[in-house]
């Protein structure tokens, strides 16, 4: 079996914005992720979790407080190194909102060939047809092109968006909550369009969300972020069927369903208590704690470690710590009897 290429890989990523007094808001707080070639990793999180940070940190809009974000190989965060235009046209983002990345005084059009005059290698006759089907690529008309952003409805506009990101020939695209301001049935067609473009160029995707449902139908992977960190990282399908840390279940037993089908998948409610902590304070040990029914004197205390209880399917939470060591100490012992013997 071939093994997979890695595109994107981030270890122990943080960032920490000073405030008053000396304190600092740890946005991201020891993150690591790895993103596979023509692969989906959802990041999903509570508002305030650190999505849109390790966003931005990744695109190189943000600098990384510390950490690594190695991409086909070369340290990107490295000091006194820049990142190269074709680094900066490999990773592209797409916002929530369009209009981030679209001049409101442009026509659509004159968007696309900037991008493209600024990114691609195309002579300066050929830009307009270029732009044109970058258009066509995304779904939209040709003759699209001579709007401006403002006259068109909102899933157009993130269409338009996809198409000036992809005017770069990214091998990464980050997707930014690329579809929460819009129509459930504008949605599934920026979603289809998504995953066609995925298919057909073999793109790696990271896609932030808080829609846990939306992931379970686009995500290869999925990593749930709590506070700054990631709690759980599993398969897409591992991590609908018997996800394991508690806030993980908390959000999924949150989840509407439509169907009795549906509602065996659910896992039984999780109630939490208290409020999420500030990430000024963090409280030490698991961050969770204060609102995890099945919280241990430990957890207060100690942070816990990020475990693989199978194969690609990793949990930080002191349960299964506890349960890994202790299947590791009988798995010593059996070893020692059978030196003995």
């Amino acid at each position: 079996m071939t093994e997979k290429k890695k595109t994107l890989e981030v270890k122990n990523l943080k960032k920490h914005f000073p405030i008053k007094n000396g304190k600092v808001v740890r946005a991201v707080d020891g993150v690591d992720l790895e993103i596979y070639e023509g692969e989906t990793l959802g990041l999903v999180g509570e508002s305030g979790s650190g999505k849109s940070t390790i966003a931005y940190m990744i695109v190189g809009m943000y600098k990384a407080s510390d950490g690594s974000i190695i991409y086909n190989g070369e340290d990107l965060t490295k000091r006194g190194i820049k990142r190269t235009k074709e680094q900066k046209g490999n990773i592209q983002i797409v916002f929530q909102d369009p209009s981030s990345a679209l001049n409101p005084r442009r026509k659509i059009k004159k968007s696309l060939e900037f991008t493209l005059k600024l990114h691609g290698e195309v002579d300066k006759g050929n830009l307009g047809e270029k732009a044109e089907d970058l258009l066509e690529m995304v779904g939209l008309p040709r003759e699209f092109g001579e709007n401006y952003p403002r006259s068109i409805g909102g899933g157009e506009r993130q269409l338009a968006s996809v198409a000036r990101a992809m005017a770069a020939n990214p091998s990464l695209l980050i997707l930014d909550e690329p579809t929460s301001a819009l129509d459930v049935s504008v949605q599934a067609k920026v979603i289809r369009k998504l995953t066609e473009l995925q298919k057909e160029r073999n793109l790696s995707y990271l896609f932030i969300t808080h829609d846990l449902s939306l992931m379970r139908n686009i995500a290869t992977r999925v990593a749930i972020l709590y506070l700054g960190k990631v709690c759980e990282l599993a398969p897409a399908e591992d991590f609908f069927e018997k996800p394991l840390h508690p806030y993980t279940q908390m959000l999924l037993s949150s989840i509407p369903v439509a169907t009795d089908e549906e509602e065996l998948l659910r896992p039984e409610k999780v109630v939490s208590t208290g409020e999420i902590p500030s990430p000024v304070d963090i409280p030490p040990g698991c961050a969770f704690h204060m609102r995890c029914p099945d919280r241990m004197d430990i957890c207060s205390k100690e942070l816990p470690q990020m475990t693989e209880v199978k194969k690609g399917h990793s949990v930080c939470c002191h349960k299964y710590c506890v349960q890994k060591t202790a299947a590791e100490a009988q798995e010593e012992e059996k070893e020692v009897s059978s030196d003995e013997k």
